[in-house]
């Protein structure tokens, strides 16, 4: 764990917060600036900065656990649907840097919206990135 890592303050339980479910990877808790009604977050308790430093095992203990929380949302919150969001840097809007999944349950006619209005790309384009991916 890193020691001036909020997240990892939260799993040692140096500061507070709401936690929903813990196991021996992972600790969901519930988001203090929540997009929606039941927001929450699940992270590893070990520190990786983000997806690509994460490891497979705790990557898959917390996919696991967000499918928990996932369901329970639509269960017990009545929840509509479920978004599971990560950001990978600065760029990609990350602002805490340990890994986490957001579990935000979405509600038909909720104010959130995508970040960008999906539409048709040029298919050349597509399969010429395909190929620099291959």
């Amino acid at each position: 764990m890193a020691a001036d890592c909020i997240f990892c303050k939260i799993a040692r339980g140096e500061l507070p917060a709401q936690v929903i479910a813990e196991d021996e990877r992972t600790l969901t808790f519930m988001d203090i600036a929540p997009a929606n009604r039941g927001h929450a977050l699940v992270i590893p308790k070990a520190h990786a900065q983000d997806v690509l430093e994460i490891g497979p095992d705790d990557l898959a203990a917390v996919a696991l656990a967000a499918q928990v929380q996932a369901k329970k949302v639509k269960e017990r919150l009545g929840a509509d649907g479920v978004n599971l969001l990560n950001s990978c840097g600065v760029a990609a809007w990350q602002t805490v840097f340990h890994f986490h999944l957001h579990v935000i349950p979405r509600y038909q006619g909720d104010p959130l919206k995508l970040p960008w209005i999906p539409s048709p790309g040029s298919m050349a384009d597509i399969a010429a990135v395909a190929d620099e991916l291959r």
